[in-house]
This record gives structure tokens, sequence and C-alpha cells, in this order.
């Protein structure tokens, strides 16, 4: 049987500081996050992805780190988190965290170290220039925010390097001593009970950074190093990443040895991101099967990990110019709803015009895919932005708990609140919250549990293949369908507004009494596949068979 727990997981992405406060200081919590576990395993969450939980000056939402062996005061203690773990653990849960290491706070005691003093053992682990490099104003992150990778240091003399922002300097990689703290980090938060990682920034993780050379290689072989210390320590733990590169570079960091992954579990699957957005702008489904054929064949032992929205903007940049137009026109046709000019910083439940149709065809689409589904907290709500934020912020508003003030986020004051809460609108926390929804068998929250508890019971998604239906379809309506030991599924996706009937017979040889698991209404029974009706945003998962034989149940899964 395959044991590998995060092909069968669903991950579910949250900031502590906007999910529940459990003190009344404005900022949320590891307690009012221990409270609210038991609404996350009823949701169906199995794994938690935390964003940055380190002290920091808080100047980049954490991501600028000041201690990697602490959580930040206004979170909690370690204690509290040793005390998450064992309470999220006790429900089925894990926990994975962020791994910040790309980069440091020019506050950490590392960098104060190594800008003071020339001899210090510090200095070499940061990238230094004692001439202005020529690449200074080229690789920029966060262009409009950010307007060059190598700043002056007057109290060291010499220029540091720093991909994201100046207050952010690039850890030198070639050090041996470095590599070998970030490893002692893991071990750190290994030992207390994480499941793993999630590395930000992968590729500036492992890139050699010489003054004057954009084009930095990059040591792929850093990241084998991290896989076998992080399994020595912990033989379940994981990698995922994110690694927002070019089609055929993206094997080499799942590695390869001997047909099975020796370097990340996992990687985000931004290519499937931009395609679906692209579908979803169109309603035509095209770019998902573009997608899905030109996807690498991936090793034994690797999985994707799809998602909708996360905690950045949606990055669009693997598009052409034109699908990115398309991609704008449709859910970011105001520029303030834009970022970068490659991305769009909203919520999706309003880039498709809170139509509840649409967000669960969205929804159950990327569920049905290929991958692990990553789940950003709120979404199963329908929580929506607060454009009048700065940059990210839009979408990083506080959880919407109840009607009551703050919506029951936190009992502080409005004013003392880490960020405010939406309180008007149709996205507003009177209309869109928790409480309100669990009252309602009808509601998003409640289609989200049921959505969920369909994918466990249906491990042929995140374990076996995903094949695209190469038959003729109605125009918007996408087939495809998930192979396993287990058994195999069929699913349907209408993108259009028409309704369409689509047949399937050539299939009905593989079926054993199909029927339907999932679907977005009540439909005839599937009988033989060949007269398949689906509403206009409609969708049907069907399941074709279910095997439960030994020989089946034991065998390797089919990859894809």
């Amino acid at each position: 049987m395959d044991d590998r727990w995060y092909s069968k997981a669903v991950i579910y992405c949250l900031d502590i500081d906007t999910f529940a406060d459990s003190d009344g200081d404005g900022v949320g919590d590891i307690r009012g996050l221990i409270g609210r576990l038991d609404y996350l395993a009823r949701l169906g969450v199995d794994c938690l992805w935390l964003h940055p939980i380190h002290p920091s000056p808080g100047r980049d939402d954490g991501y600028d780190v000041t201690d990697y062996y602490n959580v930040d005061p206004r979170f909690g203690t370690l204690g509290d988190f040793a005390d998450l773990l064992h309470q999220a653990e006790s429900r089925g849960i894990r926990v994975i965290i962020d791994l910040v290491v790309n980069h440091t706070s020019d506050e950490h005691p590392w960098f104060v170290a190594a800008r003071s003093d020339p001899g210090s053992p510090y200095r070499d682990w940061y990238v230094w220039s004692d001439t202005e490099p020529a690449d200074r104003f080229q690789g920029m992150v966060f262009p409009g925010e950010q307007h060059e990778t190598w700043s002056y240091d007057r109290k060291a003399k010499g220029w540091y390097y720093h991909r994201f922002y100046k207050f952010q300097p690039d850890l030198n990689f070639g050090n041996p001593a470095v590599r070998a703290e970030i490893k002692k980090i893991m071990s750190f938060w290994l030992q207390l009970g994480v499941a793993g990682f999630r590395i930000d920034a992968a590729p500036f993780v492992i890139e050699q950074t010489v003054p004057g050379q954009p084009e930095a290689a990059k040591d792929l072989e850093f990241l084998t190093e991290l896989r076998e210390h992080v399994q020595w320590r912990r033989a379940d733990a994981v990698l995922l990443a994110e690694a927002n590169v070019e089609p055929d570079e993206l094997p080499v960091y799942f590695g390869d040895l001997g047909g099975s992954a020796n370097r990340l579990h996992m990687l985000f699957d931004f290519m499937l991101n931009g395609r679906l957005m692209l579908a979803l702008a169109r309603r035509h489904p095209e770019p998902v099967i573009e997608a899905l054929r030109d996807t690498p064949a991936l090793p034994r032992g690797s999985q994707w990990a799809t998602f909708l929205r996360n905690h950045d903007e949606i990055d669009l940049s693997k598009l052409t110019a034109e699908q990115r137009d398309e991609v704008f026109a449709a859910f970011g046709p105001e520029e303030r709803m834009r970022i970068y000019g490659r991305g769009i910083r909203r919520r999706l439940a309003p880039m498709l015009g809170n139509d509840r149709r649409r967000i669960e065809l969205a929804y159950a689409l990327q569920f049905s895919l290929r991958g692990t589904p990553v789940l950003r907290y709120g979404e199963e709500i329908g929580m929506g932005e607060d454009l009048s934020l700065p940059g990210r912020q839009s979408i990083r508003t506080p959880m919407q708990w109840s009607h009551q003030p703050n919506a029951g986020f936190s009992p502080a004051d409005p004013d003392k609140l880490v960020q405010p809460v939406i309180d008007s609108g149709d996205f507003g926390y009177e209309r869109v919250n928790v409480t309100a929804q669990r009252a309602d068998p009808g509601s998003l929250l409640a289609w989200f549990q049921r959505m969920m508890a369909t994918v466990r019971e249906a491990p042929e998604i995140g374990q076996g293949s995903c094949t695209h239906v190469d038959v003729k379809l109605p125009s918007g309506v996408l087939a495809h369908r998930a192979d396993g030991p287990t058994g195999s599924m069929l699913f349907l996706h209408n993108l259009a507004t028409d309704d369409a009937e689509v047949d399937l017979g050539s299939l009905f040889a593989d079926a054993d009494h199909p029927v339907d698991v999932l679907s977005d209404r009540r439909y005839e029974p599937a009988g033989k596949l060949d007269a398949l009706r689906l509403g206009g945003y409609g969708y049907r998962w069907i399941r074709l068979r279910r095997s439960w034989s030994p020989e089946a149940v034991q065998a390797p899964p089919a990859l894809g």
C-alpha cells in the first residue's frame, strides 16, 4: 500500500496572526488556532501549512526572520507551539511550516555581526561585493516596490545581495557553514514534531550568486542533501517548495534516483494554476488540457500541489502577454486589482462575481486534478478581499468566524487589529461567516465539507494517473479520469454557461455500475455513459469502478 501521506492530504494554509485571537490583543495567536482545530478537522483538513512563525520585525509579513529557533512572541511561546502540534496530531492533522532561508532580516544577529566586522565568521554567511556589481538593477522579484538587488552598506563598506527587499540580505549557500546551519534548523523543528517544510523561493536557495552575473548557477545537490537529512531525522517528513520556473526545469527539482524522487517531495503547480485561470476566464478547458499534456513525467514518490488562491498574488507571468490580458480583463479589470504587472491580488469568490455555481465548479475542478489540493483559509466560506490595503495585504484579512464584532476574530478594539476585518458589502463579515454557514446545509462551507469527504473516498485522485479523455465534447466541457490501484474515477466539468450533453459510452467497458458521487445537482443515473447531461457551470464526479483486491491495493500507484 502506498504510504505517501501527502498524496492523500488536503493542505490548508493560514497566517496565525489573522486566524484567531485568544488573548484580545488584536493579533491571532497559537492558542486561538488550537481553539479552531476542531473546525478544521470537521472541514476535512489533514495538513496545516503555517506561514512564517518566527520572530521578525514584520516588514515583510514575517518573511524577514531574526531567529529561526523560536516563534514570534505575538503568537505565543515554543511551549504553545509544541501544544499545537500535540493537539493537531490528536485530530489527525499534520503541521508543516515555512522554511524561509533564502534570506534573513537585516536585524538578524548574523547580519548585524557580518556588517559590523570584516573579520566576523558571519561575514561570509552573506553575499558581498567590494565594487558596485554590473547587475545591480537586475532580477528584482517585486518590480515597482523593489529597485535593486545589490545595496551598499556604509558600515560594512561593501555591497550586499538581496533577491527580495533591501532589508532581507541573502544567505550565501556556497558556504558550508550556512548549509550546516539550515540542516540544524530543520532538525530542531522536526524534533519538535513538525511534519515538514514549505521551502520559500527554492530556486534562490540553491543559487550560487556571483557579482555581475545575473544568471547564477544552481546547486541542485543541496536539495538532495536536504532531502537526505530530513528523511534521516523523520522518515515521513515532506519538503514542499515553490519553484515558478520553466516546465522543462521542473523535473530536476524532484530529482531522479533509479526512477524515484530524491530531492523535493512536492512542488506547487504554478503552470497549472495559470492555465486554470485562463480556462476560467475563457470558459473553455483547452488551457487545462494543454497543462495536463505538457506536464513533465514525475519520478516515483513526487507530487504536485494544486491551488487556485494562495497567500500571494495570482502569478500570470508564465502566460503570454495576450493570455495575461484575457485573465486581467475577466478577473482584474481595474488597475488596483493587479500587482507587479503580472498578477491579481484578489480572492476567488469576488473574481468569479460571487457566483456560487462558478465557485463550486472552480474548486471541484482543482480538487479533481492530479496532485495534492491546497486551500487558503477563508476560501471555504467565500471570503473577499480589501483592495484598500496595500499590495498583497488585500487577501490577508482576518478570518470571518461570526457576525459578532470584528467577525469573531478578536475581542480587541477595531483599531488594534493586526488587519481590518471586511465589514461592508457583499463580503462583509455579517454576510459571510462560519457560524451562519455552519447552520445552513446548503452553504458553501457545507459543500466544501461534502466535496473534501468525497476526495478522501477517492484515493485515485491524489495517487493515481490523471488523463484527459480525448473525445469530441461540447465546447466548454472538460472530461478527465483518474486511475489507480483502488479503482477509476471520471470527472466532467462544464466551464461554459450553456447546458450540455456528453457521450462517453466508449468508456463503459471500463465501468462497473457507474455512479455519481458528487455533482452540482441531481442528474439522471450515469447508466451507460452515453447520454450524460451537464448543466451550465455544472460538474459530475462519477465512480467507474472500485477495486478491492489485495493485489491491486498493494500495487504501486500509477503516476502521471
